[in-house]
């Protein structure tokens, strides 16, 4: 058995997390869903079963449909948390555009250290937690990204209450 689960490659994990969101309706799926999910071609995708099948990650049925094991399914949930982290950054921190950010997050979330994933996590949580809203800052980011300038009674705001004074 190969050892994908340290060495897999970006479109392995595509592979797996397509499986996974597929299978939320029916535990195995069908090659031609997988296929038309993707863009690829049926032949790609029975290649790529083979070998996530040699990995021992999928259960793939010769001309039949494909199910994740145990760790296909661990690494697919892994690669979709990335993904809807990084997705939900780009568009609640950076109001990237949701179509955009969708496709970015696609390419980032095979990249992104599980350090990093983690602790980007923790901030968003942090932030849409914020007791009072919206935090001050994030809001004079968002005029500055709108006007291409800080927000000058933001800005005076913040030099008051940093000067002790406010």
């Amino acid at each position: 058995m190969g050892n994908i689960a340290t060495q897999q490659t970006t479109s392995m994990e595509d592979y797996l997390e397509a499986v996974a969101l597929l299978s939320e309706e029916s535990k195995m799926v069908k090659v031609t869903e997988i296929s038309k999910a993707l863009g690829v071609t049926k032949p790609s995708v029975t290649a790529a079963m083979a070998k996530l099948s040699e990995a021992g990650l999928v259960v793939h049925e010769k001309y039949g449909r494909v199910g994740l094991t145990a760790e296909g399914e661990r690494i697919a949930q892994d690669v979709y948390w990335r993904h809807r982290t990084l997705r939900q950054f780009l568009v609640d921190i950076l109001k990237v555009d949701p179509g955009i950010a969708e496709e970015d997050a696609c390419r980032m979330e095979h990249v992104l250290s599980q350090t990093t994933a983690e602790r980007l996590a923790k901030f968003l949580e942090f932030v849409s937690n914020c007791p009072r809203g919206e935090p001050e800052w994030l809001k004079g980011f968002n005029y500055y990204f709108e006007h291409g300038k800080r927000d000058e009674e933001l800005l005076a705001r913040c030099q008051r209450e940093g000067d002790g004074k406010g």
